[in-house]
C-alpha cells in the first residue's frame, strides 16, 4: 500500500541531499553540460523546480503543465540563472510541493499528469520522489545510481518494469538482482529473456541512464526499451 506521508518524507529527504550537493558547486558550474543530451546542469535544476510546481497543480486539480510548450520554454527561460537564484528556486518550489501534501485531501482520487496519464493522488509523491532522484544523478556531481536508497531503488524498479508490462515491442521478460524478480514486456507465460544484474544496473537500464552491458541475459539479447 502506497504510505503517501512517508512518500512526502522521502522527497524531503532527497531534496535536502541534492540542495547540499549542489550548495557546494562554482556558479559556473550551471552552464556546464549535465548528463542528459542538450541541457545543462542548469537545465536540471530549473526543470526540478517547475516540476515541483507542476506536481502542485496535479494535486490542486489544474492541468500540471499549460502545455508542453510552456514546460519547455519555462525551462529555457530559468536555465541560464545564477547558483543561487536556482537553489533558491528549488528550495521554495520544494516547499510549495510539501506545503500542497500537507493538506488534508482524499489521496484515493484519480488526478491528471501529463499526455492524459491518470493515476491515484497518493502516487504523486512518489512520482516526485523520482524525479528529485534521479535527475540528483543526471546532474553528474558525484552521486551515482549506487547512492540510492535501496527502498527506492526497488520500488522504482518495479514501477519501471510494470510501465513496460504488455508493450508489444518488448519481449517477455524477467528481470532479477539475484534477491528479487519483476516481469516486465509482453504478456506470456514463461519470459523469453532473463537479465540478471546488480540493482542499480537493472535500474539504470529500465531509467535509460545505462546501456545494460553490465546485465547478464539469457534467452535472448538484451531487449530494446522504448522511451519513457
Amino acid at each position: 500500500m502506497i504510505d503517501h506521508a512517508r512518500d512526502l518524507a522521502s522527497v524531503r529527504d532527497a531534496t535536502e541531499r541534492l540542495l547540499t550537493a549542489v550548495g557546494t558547486l562554482h556558479n559556473a558550474s550551471v552552464t556546464e553540460s549535465s548528463r542528459l543530451p542538450g541541457w545543462s546542469v542548469g537545465h536540471v535544476l530549473a526543470h526540478l523546480a517547475r516540476n515541483a510546481d507542476a506536481v502542485v497543480n496535479v494535486l490542486q486539480g489544474r492541468p500540471m503543465y499549460v502545455s508542453a510548450e510552456a514546460r519547455d520554454a519555462d525551462i529555457e527561460r530559468d536555465a541560464s540563472r545564477p547558483l543561487a537564484a536556482q537553489l533558491a528556486d528549488v528550495r521554495e518550489s520544494a516547499a510549495r510541493f510539501q506545503e500542497a501534501g500537507a493538506v488534508p485531501a482524499d489521496w484515493s482520487r484519480t488526478v491528471e499528469l501529463r499526455n492524459g496519464v491518470t493515476d491515484t493522488a497518493s502516487r504523486v509523491p512518489f512520482r516526485r520522489w523520482i524525479e528529485v532522484e534521479l535527475h540528483h544523478v543526471d546532474l553528474g556531481i558525484g552521486y551515482e545510481l549506487e547512492h540510492l536508497p535501496a527502498e527506492f531503488t526497488e520500488r522504482e524498479t518495479g514501477f519501471l518494469a510494470a510501465r513496460f508490462a504488455g508493450h508489444p515491442d518488448v519481449p517477455p521478460t524477467r528481470l532479477t538482482d539475484g534477491t528479487r524478480a519483476w516481469r516486465t514486456g509482453r504478456e506470456a507465460d514463461d519470459p523469453e529473456v532473463t537479465v540478471t544484474g546488480a540493482p542499480a544496473d537493472l535500474l539504470g537500464w529500465l531509467a535509460g541512464r545505462r546501456e545494460g552491458s553490465v546485465l547478464t541475459v539469457e534467452g535472448g539479447p538484451l531487449p530494446a526499451l522504448p522511451p519513457l
